[in-house]
C-alpha cells in the first residue's frame, strides 16, 4: 500500500524558515511528479509547486523567490526549503505523488505550517 509521510511543519515567525519532506513507501512503481499543495481554513486546495522526476519545477506565484522544492529519486523523498515565510504562508501542506504507469496519484496526511506576525 502507498504512503505519504510528511515531516517538518511547526510554528515559525514571520521572515523564518522551515523545511518540509515528504517519504513515499509501499509502490512497486517509479514516482513520476511529486508536488507540494496546501489549504487553508476556508480555503480551497491550492498548488504550491511540483517537480518532475527530472528535475523541472513550477511554483505558485506567491511562493517564487521564497520557496525551493527538490527530490531525492533514490529515497523517493521530496523536499519544500521555505524562506522568508509569511503570515498567509499559514496552512496544512500536504504531499501529493503521481504514479504514471498506473496513473494514480496519492496525498499524504498533512503537516501544519504556522507563521505568527
Amino acid at each position: 500500500q502507498v504512503q505519504l509521510v510528511e515531516s517538518g511543519g511547526g510554528l515559525v515567525q514571520a521572515g523564518g524558515s522551515l523545511r518540509l519532506s515528504c517519504v513515499v513507501s509501499g509502490s512497486a512503481f517509479r514516482v513520476n511528479d511529486m508536488g507540494w499543495y496546501r489549504q487553508a481554513p476556508g480555503n480551497q486546495r491550492e498548488l504550491v509547486a511540483v517537480i518532475t522526476s527530472g528535475g523541472v519545477t513550477n511554483y505558485a506565484d506567491s511562493v517564487k523567490g521564497r520557496f525551493t522544492i527538490s527530490r531525492d529519486n533514490a529515497k523517493n523523498t521530496v523536499y519544500l526549503q521555505m524562506n522568508s515565510l509569511k503570515p498567509e504562508d499559514t496552512a496544512v501542506y500536504v504531499c501529493n505523488a503521481r504514479f504514471q504507469a498506473i496513473l494514480r496519484a496519492y496525498w499524504g496526511q498533512g503537516t501544519q505550517v504556522t507563521v505568527s506576525s
